[in-house]
């Protein structure tokens, strides 16, 4: 990370040329920023995520309660109230992108895309992955990474930034990083291994998991598909998908699944 730090001074210097006090404006704006991500508290890091998902959650992304989206996931997700002590919360979001996220405050947010291909089971599958990255404090770390990057983007483009408060062009830098946050082979493997528990400690059939998994290969697979490019670009951050359907197979014939 501090390689990280010292990249965006770099970056900012080495840019197009400016005056120096512009110069120097970006460095302190796209620094303090870094510096904050790099060595951001909890606490900070909880004001980040809150003012982070309450933006995201007033804008038109967000799907409306008597959208059939909302009805859909709060009957799916009834029950589901905190995750190692950490409070959950869902809401769906309208685009057609195939996805799903985590923020550690225990936010998760379900695209429609990804609801409308899936069934109730599978989409329980990628809810429990996700709660997964939350109880394994895996979204923390991708969130702070993402601030990090961030401030790389801050530092080039010198937009104002101040603590806790997003601009629209810093919310989308930050949100465009979170998004394609690459989690490691081993997070993702032990957030599937917690989904695949997650539908059997509700009655669900566990091979719901690979299934998820099979059906997101598939479309990226099809070149017809209106969804293969998002998905394309989603699992370049992600480990082998084919080793993690795999992987669920193995475990579910392992257990007597069918």
């Amino acid at each position: 990370m501090k390689r990280i730090f010292f990249l965006i001074i770099f970056s900012v210097i080495f840019t197009s040329p400016i005056s120096n006090a512009q110069r120097w404006g970006r460095i302190i704006s796209g620094a303090a920023k870094a510096y904050q991500a790099y060595t951001i508290t909890d606490a900070d890091m909880a004001a980040y995520v809150k003012d982070y998902i309450t933006q995201l959650d007033a804008s038109s992304y967000a799907c409306k309660n008597s959208s059939k989206y909302s009805i859909r996931l709060k009957r799916l997700t009834k029950g589901l109230t905190s995750a190692n002590g950490i409070k959950l919360n869902f809401k769906a979001y309208q685009t057609n992108d195939v996805n799903a996220f985590a923020c550690p405050d225990g936010s998760i947010r379900v695209f429609t895309g990804l609801l409308d291909i899936m069934t109730d089971e599978e989409v329980l599958g990628v809810i429990g992955h996700e709660i997964g990255h939350i109880a394994n404090r895996d979204s923390k770390e991708a969130f702070k990474n993402a601030l990090l990057t961030s401030a790389i983007m801050d530092g080039v483009s010198a937009f104002s930034y101040k603590a806790n408060v997003f601009t629209s062009s810093s919310l989308g830098q930050l949100s465009e990083a979170y998004l394609n946050a690459s989690y490691s082979r081993q997070q993702e493997y032990a957030a599937d291994d917690y989904g695949y528990n997650f539908l059997k400690s509700h009655g669900k059939n566990p091979r719901a998991m690979a299934k998820a998994l099979q059906k997101l290969k598939s479309l990226q697979d099809n070149p017809g598909s209106s969804y293969s490019e998002a998905l394309l670009q989603l699992f370049s951050t992600h480990p082998n998908i084919d080793d993690r359907v795999a992987r669920m197979k193995q475990k579910a014939k392992r257990e007597g699944y069918l």
